[in-house]
């Protein structure tokens, strides 16, 4: 995954161009879910087809980076008014114990 603002393939350094893009799903605050479109980058170089994230997203998550850091800092527990639907229990406490690393 590389950032919206690095246009350089993360595995070799050489240029990347459009390749295509993707739909991908998202919770936001307040429950809502909805398709974000991602573009996918190709290096001209060694083949490598990379998405590019939009900052508010994390690499492998459905959910916000809000809703995520939240969790981290303990703002948003399963108590906490207008997200007792989603994320789970079990999903905040993997989040807790495994990626720690995201609020850098």
């Amino acid at each position: 995954m590389i950032s919206d603002n690095e246009l350089t393939c993360p595995a070799c350094g050489s240029v990347l161009k459009r390749y295509d893009k993707v739909q991908r799903i998202i919770r936001t605050i307040g429950g809502v879910s909805g398709y974000i479109e991602i573009r996918r980058l190709i290096c001209v170089k060694c083949g490598m087809v990379h998405r590019e994230l939009p900052d508010d997203i994390f690499p492998y998550k459905r959910y916000e980076a809000e809703i995520i850091k939240g969790v981290l800092k303990g703002r948003i527990t399963s108590d906490t008014l207008g997200f007792e639907d989603y994320p789970c229990e079990m999903t905040m406490a993997r989040w807790r114990t495994r990626n720690s690393h995201l609020l850098l």
